[in-house]
This record gives C-alpha cells, structure tokens and sequence, in this order.
C-alpha cells in the first residue's frame, strides 16, 4: 500500500510518500512544490496541480491523506491557503484514490505522542520512525508524517475490522 502524505500550503506544498507493508513503514520519496509568489493566485495554484500531478504520474499511491489546515487572523491568507488546499485535495482524487484528513494535532499525536508537538519534535519523531528517508524541509518531513499518520490509522482500522468480524463468526 503506498500512501501521499500532503502538507497544505499555497507558498510551498510538502509531500512524502511511503509504502505500508507486512506492518512495516518504507520511505519512497519527498519533496515539496513550490511557488512563485510573484505570479498571480491561478498560476500559483496551477502551478500546484502540475507538481502534484506530476508527483502522482511518477508514484502512483494507492490513497493520500491531507493535513487540515487551521483558521488564521488574516482573512485573506486563509481564504487564499483554503484555495491551495482545495487543489492539494482535488489532485489526488482526480486519480481516483482515496484521500484522507487529519488535524495537525492528530498527526503529532500519531507520530510523537504529543499533540502539541513543535516542528523539530516532528522532524526528529520521522527520523527515528523512517531513518533513511532525510526529509530535508519541514514541509517534507510535516507530510511524511501526515503519511505515518494515515498508516497508523489504517492499521488500526484493520485490525478492529478483524476483531469484529471475528467476533460474529
């Protein structure tokens, strides 16, 4: 099971990819899409589905999961990042595969076991949990554990679908 991790944002958008298998989670890639902020809104956000697009071309995932995004003071970067997550979410639902959301403090619960983790707690946490994938931006790192996160969440899905089922038999 390959699983996109996102990390919402209209100046750089995370993403990290792993492959869930046999209980066992392995980095496949990372990087992160940026944009001009020079260029107006609709180029900057067609240039966000390019680099996603591209992202979902080159990996192929099976299902993607998106960080949600919190309410900011200013009105206008809000409205202006809700843009930039709705195409991080329309992406990958273009492909035709599932796609999942968590809050921020959910995936820092997940992945450090603190939901008011900071970004270095974070960064360190996906380090120690995928040693060889060396995010090298926060964003990468904040979308690799979105990605864990999804992980650990499906994992526990399955499981409680196996004691349930079993438990009708």
């Amino acid at each position: 099971m390959r699983i996109l991790g996102l990390d919402p944002g209209l100046k750089h958008t995370g993403w990290g990819l792993i492959e869930q298998s046999a209980g066992r989670l392995v980095p496949i890639g990372h990087g992160r899409v940026d944009t001009d902020a020079k260029a107006s809104l609709a180029a900057r956000l067609a240039t966000l589905h390019a680099g996603l697009s591209e992202v979902m071309d080159r990996y192929r995932p099976d299902e993607a999961a998106v960080e949600e995004t919190f309410v900011n003071t200013n009105p206008t970067a809000t409205l202006r990042l809700g843009m930039a997550r709705g195409v991080v979410l329309l992406v990958p639902a273009l492909y035709g595969i599932p796609v999942a959301e968590y809050g921020a403090n959910h995936i820092k619960k997940s992945v450090v076991g603190a939901g008011h983790a900071d970004k270095a707690q974070v960064q360190a946490m996906i380090a120690h949990i995928l040693p060889t994938a060396r995010a090298g931006s926060a964003d990468a790192a904040d979308a690799l554990a979105v990605a864990v996160c999804h992980a650990h969440h499906r994992e526990t899905e399955q499981r409680l679908t196996a004691i349930g089922g079993a438990a009708r038999r």
